[in-house]
């Protein structure tokens, strides 16, 4: 088995570590003009390949280099090769919108054309994304490792209640709140993110109707336009600790708009809590001047630097799960362990 990684991060060393196998040698870098090249320097023929891939700023970059390296270990003749990204990038462009595309299939198959033969990944921001692939896929959970964080850093966590800030995430809001035994609150009539709007592509004008074009009886009705509501909290969060929970967290917008409406209910603590931490762009100082007490987010996406410039962050190490996925892959055997306990709506 070869461990097989862009850069040296972190949870790379921790996975490699706890397997107790060293990173293979791999060398990429970029041309002047720049275009990727990836040089495997060591020999990969006949053996189980695991590329990790940490997604950066970057995003076009690491896919590109995800797939140079799954190639390059190809026709280099490898067992096997299994692709690690805890993020899977592009993951919210899994819906058509007007006259776009379904951007995530595209990078699913051309990962299968490069040669990977299974995946390994996290939260995808939609489960059905499993279906874009040709080849196995497991999607880790980190709940249980947020889970764990909540019962054991919120001291008064039993005077909690989970809340979706959107009737969007209130599946993900239910189960949290059934394994902790908590109420659950949603929030209601807040500014719908763009992926709400419009995913189903069929929102083409018809052509002008001419005299006679259409029989009167085949017109075809016009559906209502939505309305959104005031902003409205479904659930008691007064004097109590509000978690939200979400699979991403990136525009902090819609969660600084959220703690403040909480706060305004009578909670008295906001923490979020994520499984994939973006955080671009002014994200770390947002927070920092927002209601939110703490943001919670484990360490699929390196995020040293917004914890610098915000100590609201905190990380949660989900290493131990990718490095017994590894694990049980090369031996082959059943990954249902790290799967136990997990319902067909979490």
């Amino acid at each position: 088995m070869r461990l097989c990684s862009r850069s040296m991060g972190r949870k790379e060393g921790k996975t490699s570590l706890r397997l107790g196998v060293e990173i293979g040698k791999v060398q990429v870098y970029q041309e002047d003009n720049r275009e990727t090249r990836v040089q495997i320097q060591e020999s990969v023929r006949g053996k189980d390949v695991f590329v990790i891939q940490t997604v950066s700023k970057d995003v076009n970059t690491t896919i590109m280099e995800m797939l140079i390296t799954v190639y390059a270990c190809r026709t280099s003749c490898a067992r096997s090769i299994t692709g690690v990204l805890p993020y899977f990038p592009y993951s919210k462009q899994c819906k058509m919108r007007k006259r776009g595309s379904i951007v995530t299939k595209l990078i699913a198959s051309m990962m299968c054309k490069a040669g990977l033969t299974h995946l390994i990944t996290m939260d995808l921001h939609q489960k059905e994304i499993q279906g874009f692939f040709t080849i196995p896929v497991d999607n880790l959970r980190a709940s249980p490792f947020l889970l764990q964080y909540i019962q054991e850093e919120i001291p008064d966590y039993r005077n909690a209640v989970i809340v979706a800030k959107s009737p969007a995430s209130a599946k993900r809001a239910q189960s949290f709140a059934e394994r902790l035994r908590l109420g659950i609150a949603v929030i209601h009539g807040e500014a719908q993110d763009a992926e709400s709007d419009m995913v189903d592509g069929r929102h083409s004008p018809p052509t002008i109707k001419t005299s006679g074009a259409i029989h009167p009886s085949m017109e075809i009705p016009l559906l209502i336009p939505k309305e959104k509501p005031p902003i409205t909290v479904v659930g008691d969060v007064g004097g109590r600790i509000a978690i939200i929970v979400d699979d991403i967290i990136d525009d902090v917008g819609s969660f600084v708009a959220a703690a403040e409406t909480l706060k305004e209910r009578g909670a008295y603590k906001v923490f979020v809590m994520a499984t994939h931490g973006i955080l671009s762009s002014d994200a770390p100082r947002f927070i920092e001047e927002s209601a939110i007490d703490e943001v919670v987010v484990t360490n699929t996406i390196p995020h040293e630097l917004q914890k610098l410039q915000c100590p609201k962050i905190k990380t949660v190490d989900i290493s131990m799960i990718l490095a017994e996925a590894i694990r049980r892959i090369h031996n082959g055997e059943s990954m249902s362990y790290l799967f136990r306990n997990i319902a067909m709506d979490d």
